[in-house]
């Protein structure tokens, strides 16, 4: 069975930047593991670790990565993921970006996650041995974002990358560039998303309660903000419909998600044939566990 390992920053990035191909490929038979590195509770949080959670609504004594851990839980149940990880680093208000403004100010020098991450997803993809990989492109420059591609850089992986749109980044800046890092000679493809496959994408971004408000301005604004964002990726194309847009390089050509994603080896689920022609999508997946448990190799301040 061919296996697609989609590395998150966070507790929603995967979901809201390329969660319709994750939802297809898992309908076409592909193992599908959804990774998040920082999901790691930290006690008694202070300063702006913990006004990231109370201005949300939250209450101090609530477990807030606890609360996202089960949000994506519910979100990678609706999109059929396979396999769901959560790695235990802590977020960059745990590391010492102390401001909203810090967060998108740079790496600091003194930050030691990027090699712990490199390990780690090195660690992953030897046990997982996936056929592909998807990551962020970082826009938006969240220093989350930008140490997770250092770190997947690092790792060197023998899979194939392909490089998925920040959202909603990309709805704020559609001009926004990919970090300078990211390999040379890749090359931009849309995947379609048909009308069931873009409202199951919702659903499962709807899961993400405690970040509607902020990202989104509310449940109610997550499937006309999305709508309105895939369809001007497909028009960037030339195409009518939605779509969600990756870089990807000359290596994995032979996967052809622009033409229609195929069914993992051994399966006999149908394929999917271009954009916007794509079968509708069922629900009521449930998510599993493989039994991977990650390492506890470092523990932030």
């Amino acid at each position: 069975m061919n296996t697609a390992l989609f590395l998150s920053p966070h507790l929603d990035d995967v979901a809201f930047s390329a969660g319709g191909t994750l939802a297809q490929l898992a309908d076409v038979g592909w193992r599908t593991v959804l990774c998040t590195l920082l999901t790691e509770s930290v006690r008694s949080p202070q300063g702006f670790a913990l006004a990231c959670q109370t201005d949300k609504g939250i209450p101090p004594e609530v477990d807030y990565m606890a609360l996202r851990r089960a949000e994506d839980q519910r979100a990678a149940a609706i999109f059929g993921v396979t396999t769901v990880l959560h790695l235990p680093y802590p977020e960059a208000p745990h590391r010492g970006y102390e401001s909203p403004a810090a967060l998108f100010a740079g790496v600091r020098p003194d930050d030691p996650i990027r090699p712990v991450l490199a390990a780690e997803i090195r660690r992953v993809a030897d046990e997982l041995r996936p056929d592909l990989v998807f990551a962020c492109q970082g826009l938006g420059r969240h220093t989350d974002h930008l140490q997770v591609i250092g770190a997947l850089l690092d790792a060197r992986l023998d899979a194939p990358v392909y490089w998925y749109r920040d959202t909603p980044y990309a709805i704020r800046e559609p001009q926004a560039r990919p970090d300078e890092r990211l390999p040379t000679g890749l090359h931009e493809i849309a995947v379609a998303l048909d009308e069931a496959t873009l409202a199951r994408k919702a659903a499962a971004c709807r899961a993400y309660e405690s970040q509607l408000g902020f990202q989104f301005g509310g449940a109610a604004q997550v499937l006309p903000k999305l709508a309105a964002f895939h369809r001007a990726e497909a028009a960037r194309f030339g195409r009518e419909g939605w779509a969600e847009a990756l870089l990807m390089g000359e290596d994995v050509d032979g996967y052809n998600l622009a033409g229609g994603l195929k069914p993992a080896a051994g399966t006999t689920k149908p394929a999917f044939s271009g954009l916007g022609d794509v079968s509708p999508l069922s629900a009521g997946f449930v998510s599993q566990s493989s039994g991977f448990s990650p390492s506890k190799g470092w523990h932030g301040a």
